[in-house]
């Protein structure tokens, strides 16, 4: 499966971005999608992650309330609605693939996951 992301950019402090997530192919009901980040020097962290055929959603705390996740199955696109942006929130992105073998629930670890985009830099400026 290859990943394209896009919709990064250079926003204000309490701004807005939409990020997007297209696979190459269909998207299988057991996988599971999820976006990533890594700040400069910093570790990659996890921000959130949807379950392809419930739509389950799993956020990390410092993005509740302020991040959505969403998917379009039709579209085999994974979204990241990012509302309320902070300065600390620059990154570049990046989406996955988790195929899921074994049916297990949605995980903020990136070695479960499959396949990665090349990532879409989203700078916040204070």
């Amino acid at each position: 499966v290859q990943l394209q992301a896009s919709g990064g950019g250079l926003v204000q402090d309490g701004g807005s971005l939409r990020l997007s997530c297209a696979a190459s192919e269909p998207i299988f009901s057991n996988y599971h999608m999820g976006w990533f980040r890594q700040a400069p020097g910093k570790e990659r962290q996890f921000v959130a992650a949807i379950s392809w055929r419930e739509g389950n959603t799993y956020y990390t705390d410092s993005v509740k309330g302020r991040f959505r996740i969403s998917r379009d199955n039709a579209k085999n696109t994974v979204y990241l609605r990012m509302d309320s942006l902070q300065p600390e929130d620059t990154a570049v992105y990046y989406c996955a693939v988790r195929q899921n073998r074994y049916r297990t629930p949605l995980t903020e670890s990136g070695a479960q996951y499959d396949f990665w985009g090349q990532g879409t830099q989203v700078t916040v400026s204070s």
